[in-house]
């Protein structure tokens, strides 16, 4: 039926369109069909042997009449049935007639939308002539539209920025065209649009001038340039004003450290610890604003080593113990077992933030003390630092506010405890370097408890641990000391070990205990006093093993009266987990040992290394400072060692040739970085050049300067330099710089 159709209306259309054809077919055949009627009809008629019957014909006539008729009704059906088609495709003629109108409205209305609108639009064939393009694309091309129409005309560019091409194909670029009104910088996007005709795509080009945009972020980036012009300026400014204020204060401490070796009247070595104890307090401004300053310039680097955390935690509560037990407060740190013994990240930066929250802890506290807790944290692979105390607590309205700059709880804490506001803020920012955060939970008047946690992941060769964990399952330990937070850590790190702990803090009671069972051992805090700690001790000898006086390092003078063997062993507080796992395991019922020989078993809160003392060594000075180059006269001098002095940088370089040359070379040369006439990293250069070209010892070169920035240490290497030594130095720092130079045989043995 399909193909009948095809074939019938490929027909009409070809009669359609050669009419004359088929006038001259139907004409045809109307002639043939009354021709050959009438013919027949009268022939039949006249003819003799027609056997004409009226009847017959009369019948004849009336059917040939029905079948006119017939074709007649026939007729009239058919043209009814075209009439009702015409009425419809007149219908549907009409409503063509309105979409077409309505299309060609739609159409100019996207005409006048493409004309009015201030983006540039044209469309281009294959070859490149322009077949469509809006007023905008005109006006800045400066050419007539019909003149456009056809050609191949381009935009003149003066600067072409860079290309991407999206998912859908469309080119994205930015053009710096020459326009009527001046540079105009144009973004692109070029894509292929269909052709309703059924001809090739054509390329569509969309342009928007971002004239404006493109400015504003010009000046944005340059202002961008001078804010970062600026901030480099701050940072050599605070690290030039930091050096002229350290070298100053580089006298005053290492000056008031000397004097206060010397003999002085009670009233002036109070004096003379003043002076030093500000000195120390400007220097922690100092660094504060350093720190700050570096934070604020992005430029603060953290390293990624191994290192011991148990042994960093209790390195913090030892450097701080001085200063809580001066206030009559204790501390205490207890590092969680399951953690691992040695993780990975920056130990300086993870001190400094521990050391400003225990620091502010000890400082906010009056009565009671301060805990440090190290425990796993919520997530894999993180650390929790808690620094719990029992100060005066923050108020709720306050505890968001103390971690932005220069700010505090209020006016009346920073008059009463000073400071400047900015230590928490480094904190935070550093916590936030690490990938961790930093929470506060605090009650006014009950204390508070900040939580630092820090992803740390375990080493992957570590050292063995300083100690073994002891097995104290079944033992029971008696710990008889004031109801504090020291106490309560050391019970529970011992219920890790599996013993059982009883805490008391009355001496009577606990006396009164020791024959309800068989102790392995009892701990007496010195906080009881010599003769009811002697007399706990004395009547704990037939029920403990191990007998433990727990002291501070101040109360030492008054065990060293005491000579009474009633203790079995000494712990100096803070305890260290080693320590107290080494008492507890030793051999039972020996005397305990001199006191004085006892503490020196203890760790010290900061390991001196021993320097060459039994070496006189000869060292060249370079210090411009007069009171700098007198300090590091006096100190060397107590070392046991000798100075030359020299004020710049070609007097250094002059003396250290003379000295080779007469064959006695300097063992060390301690160089000021800024002098005059020669600035010392400039002297280290000529050092190194000219041993370069001699054969023998290279002399070791340690930087003395003010300045702590990373750029300022990676010039002292670079220069050829061996360490680096920052101002104000002292006695230790200088000592254990020569014994690291000693060790690492840098320096003639």
């Amino acid at each position: 039926m399909g193909r009948f159709y095809r074939i019938k209306l490929r027909l009409r259309r070809f009669l359609r369109r050669h009419s004359w054809i088929a006038f001259i077919v139907r004409s045809f055949m109307i002639f043939s069909a009354a021709f050959g009627g009438a013919f027949g009809f009268i022939t039949g008629t006249l003819s003799e042997k027609s056997g004409y019957d009226p009847n017959l014909f009369a019948i004849g006539v009336s059917f040939l009449f029905a079948l006119a008729c017939l074709w007649i009704v026939t007729l009239g059906i058919r043209l009814r049935l075209m009439r009702k088609k015409l009425r419809m495709i007149a219908t549907h003629n009409e409503a063509m007639a309105d979409r077409n109108w309505e299309l060609q409205e739609a159409a100019q209305r996207v005409s006048h939308l493409f004309e009015a609108q201030g983006d540039l639009i044209a469309l281009r064939d294959p070859e490149g002539r322009i077949t469509y393009a809006n007023d905008a694309y005109c006006e800045l091309a400066q050419v007539p539209r019909d003149d456009l129409i056809g050609s191949t005309a381009t935009l003149k560019v003066l600067e072409q920025g860079d290309t991407a091409l999206e998912a859908n194909g469309t080119r994205v670029y930015d053009q710096r065209i020459e326009g009527p009104l001046g540079p105009r910088w144009i973004a692109w996007r070029e894509g292929l649009v269909r052709n309703d005709a059924g001809g090739p795509a054509e390329m569509q080009s969309v342009g928007r001038d971002v004239t404006d945009r493109t400015e504003s972020e010009r000046v944005l980036a340059e202002a961008r340039d001078q804010a970062d012009a600026a901030n480099r300026a701050k940072s050599r400014f605070l690290a030039m004003a930091s050096h002229e204020i350290r070298t100053p204060l580089n006298g005053i401490i290492g000056m008031s450290g000397l004097l206060m070796d010397t003999s002085l009247t009670p009233e002036q070595a109070n004096y003379v610890k003043a002076v030093k104890t500000s000195g120390d307090a400007l220097l922690a401004l100092i660094e504060e604003l350093l720190d700050y300053s570096k934070i604020e310039a992005g430029k603060i680097d953290l390293e990624h080593r191994p290192f011991a955390l148990s042994g960093l935690i209790e390195d913090i509560t030892e450097l701080l113990a001085p200063r809580a037990q001066g206030k009559g407060i204790e501390i205490a740190a207890y590092v969680d077992e399951r953690l691992p013994l040695r993780v990975i990240g920056d130990a300086a930066r993870l001190r400094q933030v521990l050391l400003n929250l225990a620091g502010n802890a000890i400082k906010f506290t009056g009565n009671g003390g301060v805990a440090l807790i190290v425990e796993p944290g919520l997530l894999p692979h993180e650390t929790s630092f808690l620094v719990r105390d029992t100060g005066i607590g923050i108020a709720p309205e306050a505890q968001q506010r103390i971690f932005r700059e220069f700010e505090q709880a209020d006016e009346r804490i920073a008059r009463s405890y000073g400071g400047t506001g900015l230590g928490l803020s480094i904190s935070d920012r550093i916590v936030k370097r690490m990938g961790g955060r930093i929470a506060l939970a605090s009650t006014p008047g009950a204390g508070s408890t900040f939580e630092v946690s820090i992803p740390l992941a375990a080493a992957e060769t570590g050292e063995a641990n300083a100690f073994t964990a002891p097995d104290l399952s079944s033992q029971s330990i008696m710990l008889v000391a004031p109801q504090s937070i020291e106490v309560s850590l050391i019970s529970r790190r011992l219920q890790r070990w599996g013993a059982q702990t009883c805490i008391v803090s009355d001496a009577e009671v606990a006396e009164a205990l020791l024959p309800e069972r068989s102790w392995h051992a009892i701990l007496i805090d010195h906080a009881f006093g010599t003769s009811a700690m002697e007399a706990l001790a004395s009547a704990a000898r037939t029920h403990a093993t191990h007998r433990i006086v727990m002291f501070t390092p101040t109360t030492r003078q008054e065990l060293l009266a005491s000579s009474t063997p009633t203790f079995t062993r000494y712990l100096v507080k803070p305890l260290r987990a080693s320590s107290l796992a080494a008492r507890l395991t030793a051999a039972p019922e020996i005397a305990a040992p001199s006191l004085a020989i006892e503490a020196l078993a203890e760790p010290a809160p900061a390991a001196v290394p021993a320097t060459a003392s039994d070496k006189r060594l000869s060292i060249l000075v370079a210090e411009d400072n007069e009171i700098n180059a007198l300090l590091m006269r006096s100190l060397l001098g107590r070392l046991g060692h000798n100075a030359v002095i020299t004020t710049n940088g070609e007097q250094a370089m002059e003396s250290w040739l003379s000295a080779k040359s007469a064959g006695t070379p300097y063992d060390l040369v301690l160089m000021d970085i800024q002098m005059p006439l020669l600035n010392g990293i400039e002297a280290t250069k000529r050092i190194r050049a000219h041993e370069a070209d001699q054969p023998g010892r290279r002399t070791p070169i340690l930087a003395l300067t003010a300045n702590t920035l990373v750029e300022d240490r990676y010039a002292c290497f670079e220069a050829g330099m061996d360490g680096f030594l920052v101002k104000p130095l002292d006695h230790e720092k200088l000592e254990e710089a020569l014994a690291g130079l000693a060790a690492s045989r840098h320096l003639a043995a």
